[in-house]
């Protein structure tokens, strides 16, 4: 999983898989305690006999008939878009009402997510919340759009994580490679694996993985696409979520982690936590006679500041609870849990030590915003900027969280190409004069400049670089559509020739002579009227030696024809099959070439398409009756990349209505815009085969 860009700092982090959202409106929280809960989970082949181990079995057929294969489509910014990428993971149902558990990773970015149940019935899900800093999300399916509505949904419960034994048994289920469901067999070899000393902080949107989680490190192999799927007991119970692959050790989030925020999801679409504005880290090894966490850091202006608590100070109590000694990073998430936890607004007593002498803080804890703000694409600007949420505000030095964030631009596009460029990491904080405070205003402000505009506007545009205030004028507004500057006419025969060479000449026992042979002759051309041949050698036009004899001759021939009128008679000499001929045949004006042709691009769908030449309806054995309009480009990551359309492809009807022109096609997809179908679908031509392709787009 690539981190993406951001405010914050971060990493590249490869997880098992590679994973906006979309929301759902939940009913009142799910139960998902295992005394209260009774699994429906049935292994489909349960009448089969079985060979395998007991414990194999009861684990296989609690939690199997619950796992489920996840086919994603996400959005994450790069290059000054949002570009959408298809991701397969795993999940498991937690519920009898449809909930399923995974991770933000594979998930938390969705615009669409099918569900492929163990029984191949594949089923809509939306997302219903997501937490990146423990990497796990929760989605829905709805059991009344199941094949048989009134058969009972499988699900499984959660197991005590903290009840697992370094030696315990268990069992990886998921999905890998986006294969079917797989099951594999270890035993725990670490419950409270951290990332290794030494290496980058593994992020996620911009979180910082073990500041909260310490996984259950097992040996059960999983591949990329397990991500999200159950780590499993002996007793058939979850104890983890399958998360990272580090060496040839599988990462879980344990489950009673899991559990919890599986369930403040459900209930409240995401999870609140508490801050105080400190980031504690192990004791230093000169501190030999004390317990508790080092204070590394207090943030300017947080709770903690405004208590008096200062970098270098030790805590050994939270609010009555003896903070564990720690001597290692394995340790500290287990503080960070009591700060997290605590009630938003509550008046939390910490105890501890200031150069050996006791020290004791009264701190109120406010509501822990998210590391970084999710980005959003302006397309008229060619960039995706983010907000400022309080902790990118100060990790960027910032005095408040006003202004957007440059997330990263377009290159060739309107910000890249102004003097000075916009740069990621630049903070917009003035538009047009007008004061620019978040990206809602920033939408605000680009609509009323480009609303009603057929043309690019120059905008005044002050930008904050470092210490450095900054003024640049970009052009922004609706992307111009390329105009095809007409071009003279030219006359054309209708004929495609080679060059007669000096050694093709003696070959064809024309030796010493000069001319062309014909290679292609256009149907419907004055040329095929005439009764010119493929294979023809052509001597004379018009009396005059058509003096062609080297490579670099090829385009002779065409020239000598190119100075006649359009609709002028000319003579043509030559030898067919050995015999002399003559014919006469009239120029006519030269079809446009794909360099004329008219074209639309649909920023929408992500795509181009332009009329088809002459030339390749001949090459590409298309026929002159064929109707539609050819894909000369697909944006790289876009919505119709993501359905599989490709250059070269021709478009021949938009939901079952023919498309045999730039214009039709620019009007069905226009008209799209205001029904905004969840699916629409192409009938294309690709090569030999026709196919439908449905397209997805998030209007």
């Amino acid at each position: 999983m690539n981190s993406g860009s951001g405010i914050v700092t971060k990493t590249a982090f490869v997880f098992i898989a590679i994973g906006l959202c979309v929301s759902c409106k939940t009913p009142g929280p799910t139960d998902l305690s295992a005394e209260n809960s009774v699994s429906h989970a049935r292994f489909p082949s349960k009448s089969a006999r079985w060979y395998g181990e007991p414990e194999v079995k009861r684990a296989v057929e609690a939690v199997y008939p619950a796992l489920v294969r996840l086919d994603v489509v996400e959005e994450q910014g790069d290059d000054g878009r949002m570009q959408k990428h298809r991701v397969t993971g795993s999940g498991t149902i937690i519920s009898k009402d449809g909930y399923i558990l995974t991770n933000h990773h594979v998930a938390g970015r969705a615009v669409r997510i099918i569900c492929r149940l163990a029984n191949r019935e594949e089923i809509e899900a939306v997302l219903v919340g997501t937490d990146p800093l423990s990497d796990l999300a929760v989605l829905k399916i709805d059991p009344r759009a199941r094949r048989n509505p009134d058969e009972p949904l499988p699900f499984a419960v959660f197991g005590d994580s903290d009840a697992l034994r370094i030696g315990d048994v268990v069992f990886a289920m998921g999905c890998p490679a986006g294969l079917s469901q797989s099951v594999t067999k270890g035993i725990v070899a670490n419950t409270a694996m951290i990332s290794p000393s030494g290496r980058s902080e593994l992020t996620l949107d911009g979180e910082t993985l073990g500041e909260l989680v310490r996984w259950i490190g097992h040996d059960a192999v999983i591949y990329p696409g397990n991500s999200g799927g159950p780590l499993v007991n002996t007793r058939g119970e979850v104890v983890g979520v399958n998360e990272v692959g580090i060496g040839s050790l599988g990462g879980a989030i344990p489950s009673n982690l899991a559990k919890q925020v599986a369930q403040e999801l459900i209930g409240n679409g995401k999870v609140l936590r508490s801050w105080i504005g400190i980031e504690a880290q192990p004791l230093l090894k000169q501190m030999t006679n004390t317990a508790g966490v080092l204070v590394g850091n207090v943030y300017s202006g947080s709770p903690a500041a405004e208590s008096g608590l200062q970098a270098g100070d030790v805590i050994t109590e939270f609010n009555g609870t003896p903070v564990p000694e720690s001597r290692a990073k394995e340790n500290i998430p287990e503080f960070n849990r009591l700060v997290l936890t605590t009630p938003v607004g509550a008046a939390v007593q910490l105890k501890g030590f200031r150069n050996g002498q006791p020290m004791a803080w009264s701190v109120r804890t406010t509501v822990r915003d998210p590391r970084q703000a999710k980005e959003v694409e302006l397309k008229s600007w060619g960039l995706t900027v983010r907000d400022f949420t309080r902790l990118s505000a100060l990790e960027n030095q910032r005095p408040d969280v006003k202004g957007v964030y440059v997330d990263t631009v377009r290159p060739g596009g309107p910000c890249s190409e102004c003097k000075p460029p916009l740069k990621s990491g630049d903070v917009i904080v003035e538009v047009a004069g007008r004061p620019i405070s978040n990206v809602a205003e920033l939408q605000a402000v680009t609509r009323e400049l480009t609303d009603n505009e057929s043309s690019v506007r120059r905008v005044l545009t002050k930008f904050e670089r470092n210490a450095q205030l900054l003024l640049t004028v970009p052009q922004i507004g609706p992307e111009p559509q390329d105009e095809k500057p007409p071009r003279p006419a030219k006359s054309w025969l209708g004929i495609e020739t080679q060059v007669l060479t000096t050694d093709l000449a003696e070959a064809l026992g024309v030796q010493g002579k000069k001319g062309v042979r014909i290679t292609q002759v256009a149907p419907g051309s004055t040329a095929e009227k005439a009764g010119l041949r493929v294979g023809d050698i052509l001597f004379k036009l018009d009396g005059q030696v058509i003096a062609a004899s080297t490579p670099a001759d090829q385009e002779l021939f065409d020239n000598l024809v190119r100075v006649y009128r359009i609709g002028a008679q000319v003579e043509l000499e030559g030898l067919r099959n050995g015999e002399p001929f003559k014919i006469t045949a009239v120029t006519e004006r030269q079809p446009k070439v794909t360099a004329e042709l008219p074209e639309y691009k649909d920023d929408r769908f992500e795509f181009t398409v332009r009329e088809m030449s002459l030339k390749e309806r001949i090459d590409d054995k298309l026929g002159l009756d064929l109707k539609g309009v050819r894909i000369s480009a697909v944006q790289n990551a876009g919505w119709a990349a993501l359905a599989g359309l490709a250059v070269g492809d021709v478009l021949m009807a938009i939901d079952g209505q023919p498309v045999d022109s730039v214009a039709a096609a620019r009007e069905k997809l226009l008209r799209l815009r205001e029904t905004k179908p969840s699916r629409v679908q192409f009938f294309i031509k690709h090569g030999a085969r026709t196919a439908f392709v449905e397209v997805e787009p998030k209007w």
